[in-house]
């Protein structure tokens, strides 16, 4: 309501009273525009300006503008360091110790961002600033991420106007699961018309920017620019992937000396920093053999290629500023939430469901798919020893503390300002000190209470004074990490760290000793000859784990168990869903794995009995799904690639019908099916095998969720009769997964 008292005078009619407007909030004059963007999964030494020779021209054209930084850090894992990156705050601190996947029954690991930590967008906002998010978000719980929400955690509740992009850690770039505003939405093309999620999110940035430069142009802007390169799968077009052919046939070993010498020649690394030895089960590339050579260097192809696709969608964008005229104050912040994944085997796959499932890759299986690489219907990631080249010169990769997991690259573009252009800063920063950093070049002060909560203090430190004094020390004093129990702290030049065993004790562990300040790669452990600086940071570690929340330490698997959480939607035993409904996101969706479930649907039919997908929970690399092939009742089930089939005995006759899927539990992920028709049993197959994560793809009801889950869907998508309700009921025999897995 408006505050009346503002008002000079109201008197009985307009001729005895004075009008008052609300002043316009408008920052400072003179105010940045503010990007960030947020590269997934991209390693310390991927793009060419940090060493490789992927061609990545419009990234590298920040750095030529602007600043490289050697020594920044993040959390190692997305969903933390995304909640660094715009609260200022650790992610223990604020609920995000883990992914947004999962509540983990700690107040430092809800999977969402407490309200008690305003996002740079709400402080931004409540400034004047136009706020904009595409592309990846994995700051909401990934089972509230569907069509009826809750939304206080989606972007457009933490301070963003407007938002187009994905809510999970990955999406099919081919086939994404889309959500404009706080709507589910369809991409605008499909595979075959040429659609790439890159492209889509890059035009939907530009039509965002083009409306509020054009409508509001006394307004500045933050836009959150999160591209899904290069998170798996890793999936491009494939002309960009003939690019790349026979560029790195010299194998990962030579790929990481020849980024280390670029490194040291363009001064990002010290003369004298060498490469550690091989992370464990990398394979000497000599040692490989041909086929699997063959296989490992189409992977490395693709993902070149994915990164070097993203970096020209990039190049739009920056076009677009410039024909604007808005480059020349835009503040352009470039980092990669953490160091190269290895979410897979050794070898890489063509599937990454079997690695959630904990399932032997297959070096046949994946040379036969060899040609399918990066296209729709992939879904790949790549080896190890790419990875490992990925992060050069640092040791280990995502979700570790080591630097190959928290040491990632940092680009910071700033025409207006920032004179020393295609200089290297070499201090000490981390994720928390970007938003801080923002906050004091928009002059804008961090608010103590925010919609009448109170709120954390920022947590990072500005790094503004580097952009004039490349020899400054750092203001940075101290930063600890955690992740899955791997910890690590640094103070001061020194670094600490400690690689956790799941399951074992936290107290006995073997920590390490660097001195990072002349020991970049971790290569020389001190802590037999330091004891006493090893004790020393041992111990502040504790302190600051206290002081932000860390505790308690918990190394249980929340990445491959089904447990659902009490209260939780997936904690229900009966779901009652009437369509036409949007698409069901995997979290959101009945957890059926390893328990004796039903399916009923309420379906009708007219004349004749076309075939259609009445229900697909997953896709081509997993699932299940009820459809009609050939006028008969069929359910399959996918076991990532191999086939149970029930076919019913009779064809579907026209009219309205009860259709039934019946899971009976015979054994840990096993069962017998059945498949009725009206009450009446028309087909019974066992199911020797079923999934523990069952899909990474939604539950979609009256249509096949793409690419198809099975061969006999291909070409063939909405059910063209009605579905008219569908019944999930769950049993009571479900086994729990033990807390603790060894994922290493």
């Amino acid at each position: 309501m408006e505050d009346r008292t503002r008002a000079h005078n109201i008197g009985r009619t307009h001729h005895e009273s004075t009008r008052w407007y609300a002043p316009k909030v408008l920052p400072a004059e003179g105010s940045p525009n503010v990007v960030y963007v947020v590269l997934d999964d991209v390693g310390y030494s991927d793009l060419r300006c940090f060493g490789s020779d992927i061609e990545t021209p419009n990234f590298d054209s920040l750095a030529e503008q602007g600043l490289r930084y050697s020594n920044f850090h993040t959390t190692t894992l997305c969903s933390p360091t995304r909640a660094c990156l715009l609260t200022g705050r650790n992610h223990h601190a604020v609920g995000m110790r883990y992914l947004a996947n999962v509540d983990m029954g700690w107040p430092s690991g809800r999977g969402a961002i407490t309200p008690h930590a305003a996002t740079i967008a709400e402080m931004l906002k409540d400034k004047g600033y136009s706020t904009f998010a595409v592309g990846k978000w994995h700051l909401a719980p990934t089972e509230d991420a569907n069509a009826a929400g809750p939304f206080d955690q989606w972007p457009l509740g933490r301070g963003f106007e407007r938002f187009y992009g994905f809510m999970n850690g990955g999406t099919n770039h081919f086939y994404p699961e889309l959500v404009e505003d706080n709507r589910l939405v369809s991409a605008p093309k499909t595979p075959e018309e040429g659609y790439h999620l890159s492209e889509d999110l890059v035009d939907q940035a530009i039509q965002m920017l083009s409306n509020q430069i054009s409508l509001t142009p006394d307004k500045p802007f933050f836009m959150h620019l999160c591209f899904g390169a290069g998170h798996f799968p890793h999936q491009a077009p494939r002309h960009m992937i003939d690019k790349y052919r026979g560029r790195f046939d010299h194998g990962w070993d030579e790929e990481r000396v020849r980024r280390l010498t670029k490194q040291k020649a363009s001064g990002l690394v010290g003369a004298d920093v060498e490469l550690p030895p091989s992370n464990a089960g990398v394979a000497k590339w000599e040692e490989v053999d041909a086929d699997e050579k063959a296989v490992a260097l189409r992977f490395q192809e693709t993902y070149a290629a994915f990164l070097d696709y993203t970096d020209a969608q990039f190049g739009r964008l920056l076009e677009f500023l410039d024909r604007t005229g808005r480059r020349e104050n835009t503040l352009i912040v470039l980092i990669s939430d953490n160091g190269a994944s290895v979410d897979c085997g050794p070898e890489g796959t063509t599937n990454v469901l079997r690695w959630f499932n904990q399932l032997p890759e297959s070096a046949s299986d994946n040379l036969a798919q060899i040609d399918e690489i990066g296209g729709p219907s992939s879904y790949a990631n790549y080896p190890w020893g790419w990875a490992q080249a990925s992060n050069t010169p640092l040791k280990l990769y995502k979700s570790y503390t080591h630097g190959g997991g928290v040491r990632d690259p940092l680009i910071v573009s700033w025409p207006k300002r920032i004179a020393d252009k295609g200089g290297i800063r070499h201090q000490f920063h981390h994720v928390t000190d970007i938003t801080p950093t923002v906050l004091e070049i928009c002059g804008v002060s961090a608010p103590e209470t925010y919609r009448g909560l109170s709120q954390l203090p920022i947590h990072g430190v500005s790094f503004a004074y580097s952009f004039d004094a490349a020899e400054m020390p750092t203001r940075k004093q101290t930063q600890y990490f955690e992740m899955y129990g791997h910890r690590s702290i640094w103070h001061k030049g020194w670094k600490a760290v400690t690689r956790h065993l799941p399951g074992s004790s936290f107290e006995t562990e073997q920590w390490e000793l660097y001195h990072l300040d002349r020991d970049f790669s971790e290569l020389r452990d001190l802590a037999a000859n330091e004891p006493e600086k090893l004790q020393e940071l041992k111990e502040r570690w504790w302190a600051e784990a206290g002081k932000y929340d860390v505790m308690p330490l918990d190394d249980s698997d929340n990445l491959f168990k089904p447990n659902p959480k009490p209260g939780s939607v997936r904690g229900r035993n009966r779901y009652v869903y009437y369509p036409p409904i949007s698409t069901i996101p995997a979290e959101a969706a009945p957890l059926t794995q390893d328990v004796s479930h039903s399916i009923s649907v309420d379906i009708e039919i007219d004349d004749g009995c076309p075939d259609g997908a009445i229900l697909t929970a997953g896709n081509l690399h997993g699932g299940y799904g009820l459809f009609v092939a050939e006028k008969r009742l069929q359910y399959a089930y996918n076991y990532c690639g191999d086939y149970t089939y029930l076919v019913a005995d009779r064809p579907l006759q026209p009219g309205r019908h009860s259709v039934k899927f019946v899971f009976e539990k015979t054994g840990t992920l096993s069962g017998d099916g059945s498949l009725f028709i009206d009450d009446v049993k028309v087909a019974a197959a066992p199911i020797p095998r079923v999934l523990l994560r069952t899909s990474l793809a939604p539950l979609t009801l009256g249509s096949a969720t793409q690419p198809p889950l099975t061969p006999k869907l291909s070409g063939v998508s909405a059910f063209d009769g009605r579905v008219r309700r569908v019944i999930y009921e769950l049993g009571m025999d479900r086994e729990m997964v033990p807390d603790t897995l060894d994922v290493d």
